[in-house]
């Protein structure tokens, strides 16, 4: 009787702590670093960037490098909040949030910043227990590990063509970090 109350008890608890727990997994903390890395970076890139080349545009087919940074912030949104959180998705038509339109660069840059904390916060809390669970990711089966691993690539993606903005407006890009 003593083992199954201590048992009881352990299994209680354990169900409280277990997504405080999610920052302790390697994986995790591993992710939070690179993805804080990937932050600073990125804000880095955009306040370097003069707010007058937002709209600059390698090409008529491409987006903006306001656009692009703008899209960044949608998609970590899109990947933590709505693919590995429970939150709806946000309608991209619709969404005000992520749009250029009338946001000077500080209100962009705050947005981002405010879009990375409540991604990490939820990632601080996410159940890893999760990170085997499949979901559908445009018609392919994907975990919620490589949704992690995507949302870091499709960040990385982006901003590559930012830096390449940069370049093309005879700018130097802020020297890479590592590890993000």
């Amino acid at each position: 009787m003593k083992q199954l109350l201590i048992l009881t008890t352990f299994v209680f608890f354990s169900s409280f702590t277990s997504p405080l727990l999610a920052q302790e997994d390697p994986f995790i903390k591993d992710f939070l670093e690179r993805l804080e890395n990937s932050r600073k970076y990125l804000i880095l890139v955009a306040e370097t960037m003069p707010e007058d080349k937002y709209d600059f545009k390698a090409s008529p087919e491409s987006l903006t490098f306001a656009e692009n940074l703008m899209h960044i912030g949608y998609a970590v949104d899109w990947h933590s909040q709505s693919l590995l959180g429970a939150r709806a998705s946000r309608d991209w038509e619709t969404d005000t949030i992520f749009k250029v339109a009338n946001k000077s660069k500080k209100e962009m840059i705050a947005t981002i910043n405010e879009t990375f904390d409540s991604t990490i916060d939820l990632i601080k809390q996410f159940d890893t227990k999760q990170l085997g669970d499949e979901l559908d990711y445009f018609g392919l089966n994907r975990t919620k590990r490589q949704i992690f691993l995507l949302l870091a690539d499709h960040i990385t993606h982006h901003r590559g063509q930012m830096l390449v903005y940069m370049r093309l407006n005879g700018l130097v890009p802020p020297r890479y970090v590592l590890f993000q």
